[in-house]
């Protein structure tokens, strides 16, 4: 049987003991590394639900992005927001308009401009990557109680409103 690598707690232990022997500080890099891990793991979870979307990490950028403005958006507002080329939101909206997840209108208060909003199906796929998402992030708060969810929940709105007052 093939060995499996450390596990995520070791490999979480032994970033924290690195970092914390070159000179961090251990509480910094105990919550810092677990919330890297917590992403990355996260992140490919979402990468293969998307394949099985048959959906690019591009294209869920502009659906999500759409959902949670609630309204429509300019082609410009949407590359910004995604950080992408405005030549490569053309192209990615040009293929989910073919998928019909999204279409294009005038704006009707500056007819020289197109919005783009998500149609039923764009809603549809939306939901139904969040129901499925949803089960996988339950299972990692599974041994937390409400309390505990809602306690680091909001520790961590906390340390997000910082985040722009950070010269990077």
């Amino acid at each position: 049987m093939a060995r499996r690598g450390p596990s995520a707690a070791e490999q979480h232990r032994r970033a924290v003991a690195a970092y914390v022997a070159a000179g961090g500080e251990e509480s910094v890099q105990r919550v810092i590394t677990a919330v890297q891990s917590l992403s990355k793991k996260l992140d490919q979870w979402y990468a293969r639900q998307l394949a099985d979307l048959d959906v690019t990490a591009g294209e869920w950028a502009v659906v999500a992005t759409l959902a949670k403005d609630g309204g429509a958006l300019t082609p410009s507002q949407l590359a910004d927001l995604t950080n992408v080329a405005p030549s490569s939101m053309t192209h990615r909206l040009d293929k989910l308009v073919d998928r019909g997840l999204v279409q294009r209108t005038p704006d009707a208060e500056n007819r020289t401009r197109i919005l783009v909003k998500l149609t039923d199906g764009g809603w549809e796929l939306f939901s139904l990557a969040i129901r499925s998402s949803d089960v996988v992030e339950s299972d990692v708060l599974q041994d937390l109680g409400n309390a505990e969810r809602g306690e680091l929940a909001r520790l961590l709105e906390v340390v997000i409103a910082r985040l722009d007052d950070i010269e990077a």
